[in-house]
């Protein structure tokens, strides 16, 4: 169908850009030799999964056990959770989490995370297979300079751990962590063998915001995920609301931008509305426009909605809808 007829708010995946970017984060690690662990938080959709296992990627990293079931169910083979225990005659592989700066979950670095690595060891039902160390506050520091030096830091800690490990008898085999803000430093260390990205399938506004090291934007990654919203009143000349609010739309990160519309700032988001400031445009809109809108933060946004509805052409006068896949794990939370 034309993308035209698609009814809003709606959930658009860009299958242009999309495949676009899973194929230049696949090149990224095999060109570096580290293992791609794309993180399923993002898309929540084995279907999207699928497609980064069939490109290289080890398998997906989860943030909650409901959503690795989600994965497991939809044909994913090798899911890293957060939290696991063995009664059922199985031997895990368990990860340590170390804090190397977010100040969230992880143990102290050194002895004390080797000391939680020793009792892993020590179980019958569990295998210590090597360390978690994700810098998540790191991603979205827009100067690159500060991002390295954040990740220089956990890299320092993590061969504190390592240390630690070794005067035990113990070695980590696998250090994993990194995100689409960070993955070249930690590519680099030397010392992180596993990406855990997640956001550079779809490119959220917030990451936008990066720079890279000589100043200019991080555009490494295309915008490929978008709310399709239709102006449903144009009250003013300067003012044009849309159909899509909180109910369609995570803000946490900051306002989504209106695609190709410059001068146009989307405010005032209540649940089913949101106004677009068209006082800076040039753009002349009428009630029954729709317009794309790029979220600020694309993983709760993507848990807001049902289907994505994926568009072959997004952006020219011929643009069809090619697919709809599940939201799978909408709602996967314990």
């Amino acid at each position: 169908m034309p993308l035209a007829q698609v009814d809003t708010p709606a959930l658009l995946i860009d299958l242009d850009a999309f495949e676009r970017n899973l194929r230049r984060m696949a090149d990224f690690a095999a060109k570096t030799g580290v293992r791609l662990r794309a993180h399923a938080k993002t898309h929540k959709s084995p279907v999207i999964a699928a497609k980064q296992v069939a490109l290289g990627a080890v398998g997906v990293c989860c943030q909650k056990v409901s959503e690795a079931e989600v994965m497991v169910e939809g044909g994913i083979g090798d899911v890293l959770i957060s939290t696991a225990a063995a009664r059922a005659g199985a031997t895990l592989d368990v990860l340590v989490e170390i804090d190397v700066g977010g100040r969230r979950c992880g143990a102290a670095q050194g002895e004390p995370a080797a000391r939680i690595a020793e009792l892993v060891a020590g179980s019958p039902h569990l295998r210590f297979a090597g360390l978690q160390a994700y810098h998540g506050s790191a991603q979205h520091v827009r100067e690159a300079g500060e991002r390295r030096a954040l990740i220089a830091r956990a890299v320092e800690q993590v061969e504190a751990t390592r240390r630690a490990l070794a005067a035990m008898g113990l070695e980590a085999g696998l250090v994993t962590g990194a995100g689409t803000g960070t993955y070249e430093n930690e590519a680099a260390s030397g010392v992180y063998n596993e990406l855990q990205c997640g956001s550079y399938i779809f490119m959220d506004a917030d990451y936008a915001r990066n720079k890279r090291a000589d100043g200019s934007l991080f555009a490494d990654y295309e915008h490929a995920l978008f709310v399709y919203t239709t102006i449903m009143s144009r009250p003013v000349p300067e003012r044009a609301v849309v159909d899509a609010g909180h109910k369609a739309l995570a803000v946490d990160s900051g306002m989504p931008v209106p695609w190709q519309l410059p001068g146009a700032q989307y405010q005032r988001p209540s649940d089913e509305h949101g106004v677009l400031d068209l006082s800076g445009a040039t753009a002349r809109l009428a009630r029954g426009d729709k317009v794309l809108l790029v979220p600020g933060h694309c993983d709760p946004t993507v848990n807001l909605h049902d289907w994505y509805v994926g568009v072959r052409g997004l952006g020219t006068a011929g643009a069809r809808v090619e697919c709809v896949w599940p939201v799978a794990a909408r709602g996967a939370l314990f």
